[in-house]
């Protein structure tokens, strides 16, 4: 998909009709998967052993043809509020869909969760081995970072307003020891014991809250530096879009099966991992997701019809089955 698609599909063409959830949901997640295998390496076409070619078929592995890219369809819809560069968009798009994917080889190695399965195939440490998946991990969180400034450092009066130093450095919080490895630390002590309502929200805040919450800010940033009002009414759009995919992911853990997720059902349950199902009751649980919806819903409501599209992925977040 060139840019001018990528435009009509972000509601930037005011001659074209605005599209259903779904139709851009695909309309963006086939940008970002065009996106994405542009800037992931491929074969070097050099000798055997003179490039990691082995690794970065891995990464291609890992990244390409799976998952429900809702990072990144974050980034664009916030980007879609303040007319931000498609390009910038990609980067930040891109990078934030980098590190989430990381995290998830990592996170489905025998040393953490010990998962065989992955966006419905095997995950990537069972396909290339342990040593290799590691890698895969750290050179995806390398390139996460290059992709995200590369646009940013060119030439061009829409990118030099934009708040690039900002945009590394909310990303890096987000990913680090106070944002999802850090959460992905607490998760790991948690491990059998019976958490706090606090402290299970400060968890999840971390470890899957953060990445959410940062996509919505990147594409803010990408647009140059958002008013105060903006930037609060989003943060706080953020945090509650971020916290309610966890309470259903938790949610979904115990009411969906394998095939449906794309992953091992079950495994929280199976490893005693602390969950709002396990604190609050099933019923519970689907309460609290409801609350956090509509908190969402409502910092959303003085934005008018441009933040429709914030408010459809509220919506998908809350209502999805896998």
């Amino acid at each position: 998909m060139n840019q001018d698609t990528l435009a009509t599909a972000l509601g930037a063409s005011p001659a074209a009709a605005p599209l259903t959830l779904q139709a851009w949901m695909h309309a963006c997640a086939a940008h970002v998967e065009e996106a994405l295998a542009a800037r992931l390496p491929g074969p070097s076409g050099q000798a055997p052993g003179l490039a990691p070619d082995r690794l970065h078929e891995a990464m291609r592995y890992a990244v390409l043809g799976g998952g429900k890219r809702v990072r990144p369809l974050l980034v664009y819809a916030a980007g879609e509020l303040v007319g931000a560069d498609a390009r910038v968009l990609d980067g930040a798009a891109c990078a934030v869909e980098l590190i989430h994917v990381y995290s998830l080889v990592h996170d489905d190695m025998p040393a953490m969760d010990n998962d065989d399965m992955r966006r419905g195939k095997p995950t990537v440490h069972r396909q290339y081995g342990e040593a290799m998946a590691m890698l895969v991990g750290d050179a995806l969180q390398a390139l996460a970072f290059e992709v995200l400034v590369a646009p940013l450092v060119e030439a061009d009066p829409q990118a030099a307003r934009v708040p690039a130093a900002t945009m590394v450095a909310v990303l890096a919080r987000a990913a680090g020891s106070w944002g999802m490895a850090g959460g992905q630390a607490l998760d790991i002590e948690g491990v059998g014991l019976r958490l706090s309502r606090p402290q299970l929200e400060a968890m999840h805040r971390a470890k899957t809250g953060a990445m959410l919450s940062v996509s919505v800010e990147l594409g803010l940033l990408a647009g140059g530096q958002p008013s105060a009002d903006l930037a609060e009414a989003m943060q706080r759009y953020g945090r509650a879009i971020g916290l309610a995919f966890q309470v259903v992911d938790d949610i979904l853990d115990v009411t969906a099966d394998s095939a449906t997720l794309g992953k091992t059902a079950g495994k929280d349950q199976a490893q005693d991992k602390p969950t709002y199902v396990s604190l609050l009751g099933l019923e519970g649980a689907r309460a609290l997701a409801t609350d956090l919806h509509a908190q969402a819903h409502a910092c959303l409501q003085a934005l008018g019809p441009r933040a429709d599209r914030l408010r459809m992925l509220a919506d998908f977040i809350v209502e999805r089955l896998h």
